[in-house]
């Protein structure tokens, strides 16, 4: 066991990477937190000395996992993408 990592080659910890990389926003966090669990005894800066990601979006993933409650960021309000209501106006209608 090297670095806090159990039972894992160089050639795995960058599939792991390569894995999370291909994710973002809540899907990386929780593969984050669950790889941490298993791999890292959940411990944000393992994670971050082994994978290389960041401590602080690891340590959300961690807390989104124990909680069940998951953050959501303003970059979809804030992006200029309309909202679904402004896209959809027949359906919102319906739906009001």
């Amino acid at each position: 066991m090297q670095g806090g990592q159990k039972n894992l080659n160089s050639e795995q910890i960058q599939d792991l990477k390569l894995a999370a990389a291909k994710m973002n926003g809540a899907k990386r966090r929780e593969f984050a937190a669950q790889m941490t669990t298993k791999y890292c005894q959940g411990s944000a800066r393992k994670a971050e000395r082994v994978f290389g990601w960041k401590r602080t979006m690891v340590e959300i993933g961690l807390a989104e996992e124990r909680t069940g409650i998951k953050c959501i960021g303003a970059q979809a309000a804030k992006s200029g993408a309309k909202r679904w209501e402004e896209q959809q106006p027949e359906a919102a209608k319906i739906l009001r």
